[in-house]
């Protein structure tokens, strides 16, 4: 038992370094490739490292989260998306401040937090509440002149914001809403890389690392939630 107590936390540090170190590695070819190393590669490895470190229910996640906001708001002010350039700079940069604070009241003895879940009444009235923001948001930003894809922009940043909240309050469904918002993404900087958009190549690969990522978090805070419950449950 001792010896196990010992090799996991091996494991674990292992994993991590080839887990940054790949993601690091993935983010200044593709930033090469694009002839947009400097901010696309950042925002590419900032996004995929705050992703995983996300998953793995660790604060650094929110530092990460906050230079990958800043500089996805920086993109989106030149594509004309201001859906997401409001949301970034004036939600989820600050969110990331308040999150990084609130989690360091709830690390557990391996530097991580425990996870929580929601009962079956609550994640309808989050997917409830989601759509009708999406509907209203999407509907204000399609006044405003040479906005692209308002009602896209608009579901993409409510079901984000809600994901964050979520996050800091540590509850796993979180990342079922960031799947959601994953593919959102994907279908927006699509369509903004086929009309030649200012860095959407990046954006396009920053997407699908997140989906991956994501569908990874969904699974480890499945298993830490259930362990936490296992752990209450026999206490």
């Amino acid at each position: 038992m001792m010896f196990l107590n010992k090799i996991v936390p091996i494991i674990k540090n292992k994993k991590e370094i080839a887990i940054t170190t790949s993601c690091i590695a993935f983010s200044i070819i593709f930033g090469f490739l694009s002839n947009d190393l400097w901010i696309g590669g950042t925002i590419l490895a900032t996004g995929l490292l705050g992703a995983f470190y996300a998953s793995e229910g660790k604060r650094i996640h929110y530092i990460l989260g906050l230079i990958n906001y800043l500089l996805m708001a920086y993109v989106a002010y030149n594509n004309h998306l201001h859906g997401i350039l409001f949301f970034y700079t004036l939600l989820f940069a600050p969110l990331q401040i308040i999150g990084f604070f609130s989690w360091k009241k709830q690390l557990s003895a391996d530097n991580t937090v425990n996870a929580r879940r929601f009962t079956l009444k609550t994640s309808l009235f989050i997917i409830v509440l989601s759509i009708v923001c999406s509907f209203i948001l999407g509907y204000l930003l399609s006044l405003i002149p040479n906005q692209q894809l308002s009602y896209l922009d608009a579901s993409t940043n409510c079901i984000n914001l809600f994901g964050v909240i979520l996050m800091i309050m540590r509850y796993q469904e979180a990342f079922w809403l960031w799947l959601v918002n994953n593919i959102l993404d994907l279908i927006i900087w699509t369509l903004v890389l086929l009309s030649d958009g200012e860095g959407a190549f990046m954006m396009v690969c920053a997407s699908m690392g997140f989906l991956l990522i994501n569908i990874y978090g969904i699974i480890n805070w499945h298993r830490k939630s259930a362990n936490n419950d296992l752990q209450k449950s026999e206490g």
